[in-house]
């Protein structure tokens, strides 16, 4: 039963719940994280680990990403992003980095207004950045860099560019497209131009079409019943026009690939949680809520072949009029391997090192072995 409860005469509101806000219940029996897999398949494609690097130059220089993906997990290319924009990809993520240096340890007013200034100008250098022309023949290149090196090539377009750029980025060898902005429906419509529906467009691809973000059960079937492979629920860590906490969204959705599954008589849609996960807890409380894999950003900036150098920020920290969320130096210590960061040894008492393992664990110690038994745990909440 849905709670709702009054905030105004004449106005209610269902009371909704962050992942912080849950607990998984262990079953009787434990097993070892040795025991555990946890691998997940999306059409024809099998990945070791339930882990995809949000879409973001913070995070995706060409090495990230072909490590990543030899790490069992999946690299997200930004098509719209510094890749295509600039000859040297390291001197352009550079420009942000060094503009973002920021005072540790506030303790005064201009230690406070430098941290300020020092996000502020960030921003602006990412908007002067994303300002260059896309030059096609550069994405494509870096692209078939990634493709080159064996691993499985998935690439973001936005719903406003995904009809011009989606059969670039294809050609060049994109095997999964992510459909992907902060809010999307299965028709974007613009004044002055074409609306994409998306059910004509996916049935048109050769490729696997992942989309998002979503927030509800109505708009996550809407997209399902266009041909999508999988949905996004969530939008990263930015600010967006709509902040519905991740655990009832994830549910929600995951209700509706369940009654989409029944209504089509088998066909499975795959749930990508994409939210604001800082360690192992919460990536276990997206699968045990009923994502099928999690889109993780701010805790693959520790690593040492992520692009910004511990420096982060999400793709809408660029738009030209209104950028949403910041640019941050989230690295306390030293930078270590992406290896280390999946999978440890890990001297981090806090879940932000050996996201992998720590995952196991979990699962093991609630009794579960794989992430499809693991997604019907049992839930409490945490008062």
């Amino acid at each position: 039963m849905r709670d709702y409860v009054e905030i105004g005469i004449g106005r209610e509101a269902r009371r909704a719940y962050e992942l912080r806000d849950l607990s998984i219940v262990p079953r009787r029996r434990t097993r070892s994280s040795q025991d555990v897999d946890t691998s997940w398949h999306i059409d024809a494609y099998t990945f070791g680990i339930p882990l995809v690097s949000h879409p973001t130059d913070a995070l995706a220089s060409p090495e990230f990403v072909i490590e990543l993906g030899k790490q069992g997990g999946l690299g997200v290319i930004d098509a719209e992003g510094l890749w295509g924009r600039h000859a040297s990809l390291d001197d352009a993520v550079g420009r942000v980095v060094s503009s973002a240096k920021q005072p540790f340890g506030i303790v005064s007013e201009d230690q406070y207004r430098e941290y300020i200034d020092a996000g502020q100008r960030a921003v602006r250098a990412l908007q002067e950045l994303h300002a260059a022309e896309l030059d096609r023949d550069l994405l494509t290149e870096r692209i078939a860099q990634v493709r080159d090196a064996g691993v499985t090539v998935a690439v973001r377009v936005s719903p406003q560019n995904a009809r011009e750029l989606a059969p670039v980025v294809i050609a060049a060898g994109a095997e999964i497209l992510f459909i992907q902005g902060a809010v999307i429906s299965a028709e974007h419509v613009q004044q002055g131009g074409e609306p994409l529906n998306l059910k004509e467009f996916v049935g048109s691809l050769d490729v696997p079409v992942v989309a998002g973000g979503v927030f509800d059960y109505s708009t996550a079937t809407h997209l399902m019943r266009s041909g999508v492979a999988g949905v996004i629920v969530g939008s990263g860590e930015s600010e967006t026009v709509t902040r519905v906490p991740m655990a009832t969204a994830i549910a929600d959705v995951a209700a509706a690939r369940r009654d989409y599954l029944d209504e089509t008589g088998g066909r499975y849609v795959h749930v990508l949680a994409d939210a604001d996960m800082t360690g192992s807890g919460e990536i276990a409380a997206a699968l045990a809520c009923g994502a099928d894999a999690v889109m993780l950003g701010q805790p693959l900036a520790q690593a040492s072949e992520a692009a910004g150098r511990g420096v982060y920020w999400e793709a809408q920290s660029a738009h030209p009029r209104f950028p949403r969320g910041g640019v941050r130096n989230e690295l306390s210590g030293a930078q270590v391997p992406l290896e280390e960061v999946l999978f440890g040894p890990s001297s981090d008492p806090w879940g932000k090192l050996n996201l992998v393992g720590g995952l196991r664990r979990i699962m093991g110690k609630c009794g579960y072995t794989d992430v499809k038994a693991f997604q019907k745990a049992d839930l409490a909440i945490r008062t």
